[in-house]
């Protein structure tokens, strides 16, 4: 039988690489990195966190450009991301940064027990959980 030991990346469908980069960038922490073409068009970007990476898919893009689902929609996802950090520090920083909170701090089940989880939007709306465990 099958069976799956971990995610090992996920692909997000976005109006603005650029925009969506530099927010993953600015309020997450993570790192940019960039996949040249064979063919010279604009590289890919990827955002890079512990072994996770997020593919940042331009919604224009063909499928003979990427690959993806049969409806590709910016602001349709929800993810949840982990941080030591606890969940005051994570609403001060956001605050510091002027993202609006959409709920939180908040208890939630996660994979491994109860997540305290704040809330914010990314550039295209995708709902961003920002979670640690108690």
């Amino acid at each position: 039988m099958l069976a799956v030991d971990a995610i090992d990346h996920v692909v997000l469908n976005v109006r603005n690489v650029e925009a969506s980069a530099r927010w993953y960038v600015a309020h997450l922490g993570m790192e940019r990195r960039e996949q040249p073409r064979p063919d010279g068009t604009a590289p890919r970007v990827s955002l890079h966190f512990g072994q996770q990476k997020i593919n940042l898919r331009p919604i224009s893009a063909s499928q003979d450009e990427w690959f993806t689902g049969h409806a590709p929609m910016p602001g349709s996802d929800d993810l949840c991301f982990l941080t030591q950090s606890p969940p005051e520090a994570v609403v001060a920083h956001f605050a510091a940064a002027g993202l609006a909170i959409e709920t939180g701090p908040v208890e939630r089940s996660g994979a491994r027990g109860t997540l305290r989880s704040v809330y914010v939007r990314d550039p295209d709306g995708n709902l961003v959980e920002v979670a640690s465990y108690a």
